[in-house]
C-alpha cells in the first residue's frame, strides 16, 4: 500500500453541541463514560463550559473556551458542562472503535454487572420520534451521572475500590468486541502508519513515484443532529 485516503492517521471527527440538560447535581451537560483504546481530544469551536474527568490519578475539571484544545488517553472517564453553547469538533483515535462499544458509560453496577442490563440501558432507540429519543438520551445521561457522582465520591474520598471495579466491569463489556476492533484499527490507523512508513522506503530509494497518485476528497456530514453520548452530533464518515 503506497497511499491511505482517510482522513489523517485514521481519526474520526464530528461536530458536537454539547447537551444543555440540567443533571440532579445542577450541571448541565453530557453522559460521563470512559474509552478503552482511543484517546479523545477536543477542540473547542464556541461557548464555554468544562470537561470533568476522572483517572487513578483524581479527579480535574478543565476549562473549556472557545480555541482550547484538550485531549486524554484511554481509561479517562470524562463528563462535558455545558455553561452556554458548547461547541466542540471531537477528535477520536481509531475511527469506528468508539461506536462498535469502545465507549463504556458509568452505569450504576447494578448495570454494569449484566451485559444484558448494560446494553439495554446504553442504547438508544432505532427509531422514535425528536422527543422520544430526547427523552431515552436524557434517561441514559443521568444514570451515568448517578455512576459518575459515587465513582468521584469515592476517590475523593481516598477509596480507588470502585474507579478500579469499573474499570474490570468495562474490560469484561467489551472483550468479545476486541476482534472487530482488531479488524478496524488495520484498516484505519494501522493502514495509515504502514501507508506513511511505504512512502519514506520508496523516498530512501529515490522513488517518488506515489506521488502521482494524490487525490484530494471532500465530505459532508454523513448524519446531522444525531443523539449522542455528550450531545447532539454531525458525523462524518471519511474512511480510506
Amino acid at each position: 500500500m503506497t497511499g491511505y485516503e482517510g482522513l489523517p492517521g485514521g481519526v474520526g471527527v464530528s461536530l458536537l453541541r454539547v447537551y444543555d440538560w440540567p443533571a440532579a447535581d445542577g450541571l448541565r451537560g453530557g453522559t460521563p463514560h470512559l474509552h478503552l483504546t482511543c484517546s479523545e481530544g477536543y477542540l473547542v469551536t464556541g461557548g464555554r463550559g468544562s470537561v470533568q474527568t476522572l483517572t487513578a490519578s483524581g479527579f480535574r475539571q478543565t476549562p473549556l473556551t472557545e480555541g482550547a484544545l484538550v485531549w486524554f488517553t484511554p481509561g479517562t472517564v470524562h463528563r462535558l458542562v455545558n455553561d452556554g453553547g458548547l461547541t466542540i469538533v471531537v477528535l477520536m483515535q481509531n475511527r469506528g472503535l468508539p461506536e462498535a462499544g469502545d465507549a463504556v458509560l458509568t452505569l450504576p453496577p447494578r448495570l454494569l454487572a449484566d451485559p444484558a442490563a448494560y446494553r439495554a440501558a446504553a442504547t438508544l432507540p432505532a427509531h422514535g420520534t425528536e422527543e422520544e429519543l430526547a427523552r431515552a438520551a436524557r434517561v441514559r445521561r443521568d444514570l451515568a451521572v448517578e455512576g459518575f457522582a459515587a465513582l468521584r465520591e469515592a476517590a475523593g474520598g481516598g477509596d480507588p475500590g470502585p474507579l478500579a471495579a469499573f474499570h474490570r466491569a468495562a474490560a469484561a463489556l467489551v472483550g468479545p468486541l476486541t476482534g472487530d476492533w482488531r479488524e478496524r484499527w488495520q484498516n484505519g490507523a494501522a493502514a495509515a502508519a504502514d501507508a506513511t512508513r511505504v512512502q519514506l522506503g520508496r523516498l530512501d530509494d529515490g522513488d517518488c513515484g506515489y506521488l502521482a497518485q494524490a487525490v484530494v476528497r471532500a465530505e459532508g456530514p454523513a448524519a446531522r443532529g444525531r443523539f449522542g453520548m455528550c450531545g447532539r452530533l454531525d458525523v462524518y464518515h471519511a474512511d480510506g
